[in-house]
């Protein structure tokens, strides 16, 4: 196959650069900005390491993979962590009790408009506190971001949301019942294991298209991207809140119905934003659910990542916590409207 000839615009072009400009500026306007809310929040900003033995273990998160050569000159297989969590919650388990970072990740069979291999994720930890106060985090950045790119309002294509008003909590089982007429718990039984047959039966009558060999997690992924996500953070914030137990791998149930975990993620513009949790602290079910995740993307991928055994040693010192993972560059999207990701990154990363 012929090589595709060079963009004729690259983003380092000086006429594309002083049209990118604008927006990466702000860039740094938001980011000083969130650093000075940390600050007076008494956060400490930390700089985890990038390269990890294990990238994470959920089952569709998909990493860069290298090799590290040791003096021994042993070869072990490493990887570009794609989340800053676990070297993160080792801190917690270390002592400290509030920190943020602003980390680079990475990861792999992602690119689009609202992807790059390469990006930055704001993560942050409040132990001792309750999970919902990471919500209200969230509603203070998006007006933050906003007011720092001297913007009224976050858009994305032909979506606006209002920072500055209260932002709308919504469980996950009343949005689907609000938009796509599905009565999800049903579903899902009272320990938390979750019924294909039946939410394939309810998910048929609204309507929503399913393949022969969907297990629940694909048809849940399914109905909540095409019926739900893009009428969520329309005109306000919106805080998508008690995921499925079975959806929640890192997340704690929820004290009053175990169907359900402490976990959210935040939406402005149709645009998910963030995922925060109650964090679960108990190393042996960690370790039970990180195994279910990768014996799943060895079904799927036919591959499967290393546990961090050091980072389940560490979740027995780990106090009780929440944390949140922020999608900083889609911020500073909406921030700005920008209609790619790409137009927001000072270098973006180059298409294979």
């Amino acid at each position: 196959m012929p090589e595709s000839p060079p963009d004729p615009h690259p983003w380092w072009s000086p006429a594309r650069h002083a049209d990118r400009r604008p927006a990466l500026v702000a860039r740094n306007r938001i980011q000083h900005a969130l650093r000075g809310w940390f600050a007076d929040q008494g956060f400490t900003e930390v700089d985890p390491a990038c390269l990890q033995v294990s990238p994470g273990n959920e089952a569709h998160l998909h990493a860069f993979a290298t090799t590290a050569i040791g003096t021994d000159a042993v070869a072990r297989p490493m990887y570009l962590h794609t989340s800053p969590e676990f070297a993160m919650k080792k801190l917690l388990a270390a002592g400290e009790t509030r920190i943020a970072a602003f980390a680079h990740v990475w990861r792999n069979r992602e690119r689009g408009p609202l992807h790059s291999p390469e990006f930055t994720m704001l993560e942050w930890y409040r132990a001792g506190e309750d999970y919902s106060v990471l919500m209200d985090d969230c509603a203070a950045f998006l007006r933050l971001a906003a007011e720092a790119a001297g913007s009224p309002l976050l858009r994305y294509r032909d979506r606006a949301c209002d920072p500055a008003l209260p932002h709308e909590r919504l469980s996950v089982a009343d949005a689907f019942a609000r938009h796509a007429g599905v009565d999800l718990l049903a579903s899902i039984g009272p320990d938390g294991a979750t019924d294909a047959a039946v939410l394939a039966g309810t998910l048929r009558a609204a309507g929503v298209r399913l393949a022969a060999d969907d297990t629940w997690s694909d048809m849940f992924s399914r109905a909540l991207s095409d019926r739900v996500e893009p009428k969520l953070g329309i005109g306000r914030m919106t805080v998508l809140d008690r995921y499925p137990a079975a959806e929640a791998a890192l997340a704690r149930p929820c004290a009053d119905d175990r169907r359900v975990a402490e976990r959210f993620e935040v939406y402005a513009c149709g645009v998910e934003l963030a995922n925060g949790f109650g964090e679960l602290t108990n190393p042996g079910e960690q370790r039970r659910r990180f195994g279910l995740e990768m014996d799943e993307k060895a079904r799927v991928y036919g591959e499967r990542y290393p546990l961090d055994e050091d980072f389940l040693s560490a979740l027995a010192l780990m106090p009780q916590a929440s944390g949140i993972a922020l999608g900083f560059d889609r911020l500073v999207m909406l921030a700005t409207a920008a209609p790619r990701i790409d137009d927001v990154l000072w270098t973006p990363v180059a298409s294979a």
